[in-house]
């Protein structure tokens, strides 16, 4: 049999696989989602994306369309401790409720209309590596077939096939949690326990998941399941909410019922010769306030323009060691800020003083700015080289309104295609300094900004982070950020 070829195969069709594959596809980069379920999976966990995720959907033009399927949230929490978004000295956006589901439904339908091609009920079974690229065997309802790709990406989940076929360690701990989650029938009664509540024997929550439906959640821990294999009944998951909240909650009829646990683990590497991982695959742990989700769709945006740099031609291979660089850290980062919340969040009220202390001190501006940044992912900085000097190098810039000469738009707009931006906010100077060789690549525009930046002239990578700085007209250090990040002038 010949194999099929693409350039780029990524196995699982979840958020960061489909965010990877809209990226790439956008990019022109040939490209095949490999995803073992048949269909897409209506009890996805997932209910809520945090700001780095809606910053990192504006920055493709995908949240207008998201933002009828869901409702931003005014606060935001640590450890169910209630922060203030609002408080925070530059406005940047808020939570936004919207099921995973549904998510993964527009994600799809971005790396569709981009040109990716979606293969469900495809199980990747093994993958073999050379020097021109890799192979990959698939079974499917048909039989075994062959996908030949230049480099392959395993955004397949915490029990990766990708990553253990290519031999990549998963070092980490499961401690004991006991769980359940599902969506149930809407009822009066529900929507009188909305919100978030944290007990001293553990966590009870109430959402809307959908049209007449709620998501509840409820977990203890430090304490095991009596049988993690068998799926969880009614009458079980009423009987462990009335363990933690001492409520007796009725439940209607179930749509899904589930488990869930407390797994941190990190991948030794993000990346073994030609074969990359990402999001899950790459790293877990537990799913609380959305930073396990936006740390993973993170990977996505930033792997995606480096491989699709390397592909095209116009970066060198060494720009993908990169992808490791930047976001291992960001991943042990937020494995330990949710570390940090699930201490608080310990049975039996060990956590309370703690809690109490802690609840006193939110009330500083400071204290709340830190951990609204923390938990929405704001507060990550790439430590780029030859870049000192400016505090906004290595940061995502916050999207900003800006006046151009063909009018009116915003940095996140102007990120729409995934190329380079070199914003140019003194009169065109720094335009004028980087001339052509870079313009494949690379959208000069002059702008004035509705706000203090901070800056007199910015260069924005694909992903929104900021790679060079300047406060004044100065061009010192603009030549070698373009060639280090966009490869030689002319190529």
């Amino acid at each position: 049999m010949n194999p099929t070829r693409h350039t780029v195969a990524i196995a699982g069709a979840g958020p960061v696989g489909l965010m990877l594959a809209g990226e790439l596809s956008a990019a022109g980069v040939p490209t095949v989602v490999i995803e073992r379920l048949g269909a897409a999976r209506p009890d996805v966990p997932g209910m809520a994306i945090n700001p780095t995720v809606v910053e990192l959907l504006e920055q493709r033009g995908l949240m207008d369309a998201l933002r009828e399927d869901g409702v931003a949230l005014p606060h935001a929490f640590f450890a169910h401790l209630v922060l203030d978004p609002a408080r925070l000295r530059q406005q940047r956006p808020l939570n936004f409720m919207v099921r995973q589901a549904t998510l993964e439904q527009r994600l799809a339908e971005y790396a569709v209309k981009s040109g990716a091609e979606i293969r469900r009920g495809h199980e990747i079974i093994g993958v073999e590596q050379d020097d021109s690229g890799v192979t990959v065997q698939v079974r499917t309802a048909g039989g075994e077939d062959t996908v030949r790709c230049r480099y392959l990406v395993g955004c397949d989940g915490v029990d990766s096939s990708v990553r253990q076929l290519a031999g990549i360690g998963f070092p980490g701990a499961e401690t004991p949690f006991y769980g359940i989650l599902g969506d149930v029938d809407a009822s009066e009664e529900l929507y009188g326990h909305l919100g978030a509540r944290q007990y001293p024997d553990g966590l009870f929550t109430v959402a809307p998941s959908g049209p007449g439906t709620m998501r509840v959640t409820v977990g203890v821990f430090d304490v095991e399941p009596p049988d993690r294999e068998r799926p969880p009944s009614i009458a079980e998951f009423r009987e462990q909410i009335r363990r933690v909240s001492g409520l007796d909650v009725a439940l209607g009829d179930a749509h899904w019922l589930s488990r869930w646990f407390q797994v941190d683990r990190q991948a030794e590497t993000y990346r073994r010769g030609d074969v990359f991982l990402a999001g899950d695959a790459a790293h877990v742990n537990f799913p609380l306030g959305g930073l396990s989700l936006s740390t993973g769709i993170e990977d996505a945006v930033n792997l995606g323009w480096k491989l699709a740099g390397v592909i095209r031609g116009w970066a060198p291979d060494r720009l993908l060691d990169t992808y490791q660089g930047e976001r291992y850290p960001v991943a042990e980062r937020a494995r330990a800020i949710i570390a940090a919340q699930t201490a608080l969040m310990q049975p039996g009220g060990r956590a309370e003083p703690m809690r109490d202390l802690l609840a006193e001190l939110i009330v500083f501006d400071d204290v709340n700015e830190h951990l609204v940044k923390a938990v929405g992912g704001l507060d990550v900085r790439y430590d780029l080289p030859g870049t000192a000097g400016h505090p906004l190098v290595g940061h995502r810039l916050a999207d900003i309104p800006l006046a151009t000469a063909g009018g009116s738009t915003s940095t996140a707009a102007l990120l729409h295609g995934g190329r380079g931006v070199l914003l140019d906010l003194c009169g065109g100077a720094l335009v004028d300094e980087m001339g052509s060789g870079w313009q494949e690549r690379v959208d000069g525009v002059v702008a004035e900004p509705a706000t203090v930046v901070g800056a007199a002239g910015l260069l924005l990578r694909p992903d929104g982070r900021v790679a060079w700085a300047t406060r004044d007209r100065e061009a010192v250090g603009l030549r070698e950020a373009l060639d280090r990040w966009f490869g030689p002038a002319g190529q």
